[in-house]
């Protein structure tokens, strides 16, 4: 985990070669910084949208990671996509045509909608612009992922949501 803190990957670090480049985040359904509950367990359950701009000259993939620095198990990582082509942004429920998903903390290669229990919770959608097409399958472990999307990261931005427990 220590390989990763410097990488922009947890908490507030940068990101490749200190890259300066920020990448803006929003998604149209978080209203004041709150995920709907559809998104959650207490839901529906399925991926919310994502959305970015900003990508410096030299994107060739962006990668998506979300997870829980305030879980009991730090990070708790719900999702990581990667391999999104420039242009194209997550849409509810879906990932995008080429897009490939990793292991998450629970150890599945797909969105696992957050489940609060006893308090709120802060869950951080980042997103990585890379220089790279990463060379991993469906299902790469989590660490690998991660540690090949710090490798190639040159810009990032967060978007960062709470969500309630019922």
């Amino acid at each position: 985990m220590l390989l990763l803190s410097g990488c922009g990957l947890f908490g507030n670090s940068k990101v490749l070669n200190d890259a300066p480049q920020v990448l803006t985040v929003t998604s149209p359904l978080f209203t004041e910084g709150v995920m709907p509950a559809q998104f959650t367990c207490y839901g529906v359950g399925e991926s919310p949208p994502v959305f970015w701009s900003g990508a410096p000259s030299g994107t060739k993939s962006f990668a998506l990671v979300v997870d829980d620095s305030s879980a009991p198990i730090t990070p708790y990582v719900y999702w990581i996509v990667f391999n999104i082509s420039p242009g194209t942004d997550i849409q509810p429920g879906m990932i995008p045509p080429g897009a490939v998903q990793a292991d998450n903390s629970a150890g599945t290669a797909k969105y696992k909608a957050p489940c609060p229990a006893g308090r709120s919770h802060q869950y951080r959608f980042t997103v990585y612009a890379l220089n790279t097409v990463l060379r991993l399958g469906n299902s790469a472990a989590l660490m690998v992922a991660w540690t090949a999307i710090a490798s190639h990261a040159i810009a990032r931005g967060r978007l960062t949501a709470t969500a309630r427990h019922k």
